[in-house]
């Protein structure tokens, strides 16, 4: 048999010829507890999610704003470790083949070595991995080489990145690029930034169309998603999610109510 398709490319490839948005899901990993995530993995594939991200607890989430760091506090409370996540990883993939995407800081990569640690996320089911703190530019542990063949590498554009750092940072970019729409950290706001439709197409120029462009931080309703929707690939949606399982963390219906907070947000994406 031949190498099999990496899950993220085979699911934008099937709504680019749907004539669809991704709808990027985000779930904090372990919170509110490893035993917890593979529902919730499922859940969110089961209301439309057609890339589920997993943070990857860390105790110093720099990227992150309150909502999400609180996630990452109470996963670790809860006992997360990596190794943890990956085997909670390894359960979904039994039941869901979502793409699944690590957003994770370098530090939890390095604890075991970086290639082995992509070796073993890749066995698990990870199909792409997000490393927030490392900028384009910085010599990977072996290269690039690092990176299981089939194991997406996915780069984060900002809107205060120069425009000579696109190009850079398109060559480098696979599976898809994360565009962030507004300068700081995660967190819901009660508008979606200006100017997302030319910093995306200036994204487009410098891919050269080759690959897909997801906008995240701040798009918090249905609504704001449809409107990113429409000059974006797919959208990020995160700290709605994470606030929700923080709310309904103890409740024993937590992946049903997930699911059902999710959905309006699938299919107001998928929307032509």
């Amino acid at each position: 048999m031949g190498i099999q398709p990496n899950r993220i490319d085979a699911a934008f490839e099937r709504l680019r010829a749907e004539g669809k948005k991704a709808f990027v899901a985000y779930l904090g990993g372990g919170d509110p507890t490893l035993a917890a995530t593979p529902d919730l993995i499922v859940a969110l594939a089961r209301a439309g999610a057609d890339v589920v991200e997993l943070g990857v607890p860390f105790s110093d989430p720099l990227a992150d704003g309150v909502v999400n760091q609180l996630s990452a506090q109470r996963a670790l409370e809860a006992g997360a470790t990596f190794p943890g996540l990956l085997q909670a990883i390894a359960e979904a993939r039994k039941r869901t083949a979502v793409p699944l995407v690590l957003f994770t800081y370098l530090n939890p990569l390095l604890r075991h070595g970086l290639a082995e640690t992509l070796r073993r996320a890749h066995e698990a089911g990870v199909d792409g991995v997000l490393i927030l703190d490392l900028p384009v530019g910085e010599t990977l542990e072996g290269g690039e080489g690092t990176f299981p063949e089939g194991l997406r590498h996915i780069q984060l554009i900002a809107p205060t990145t120069p425009k000579e750092r696109l190009a850079a940072i398109a060559a480098a970019s696979s599976g898809f690029i994360y565009y962030v729409s507004r300068a700081g950290v995660t967190g819901m706001q009660s508008q979606v930034a200006v100017g997302i439709g030319e910093h995306v197409a200036a994204i487009r120029g410098a891919t050269q169309g080759k690959t897909p462009i997801c906008v995240g931080f701040g798009v918090s309703t249905p609504e704001q998603a449809r409107a990113v929707a429409q000059t974006a690939d797919g959208v990020v949606i995160g700290s709605a999610i994470v606030s929700r399982v923080g709310e309904w963390g103890k409740e024993a219906d937590l992946a049903k109510r997930l699911e059902d907070f999710v959905r309006p947000f699938a299919e107001a994406i998928h929307q032509k």
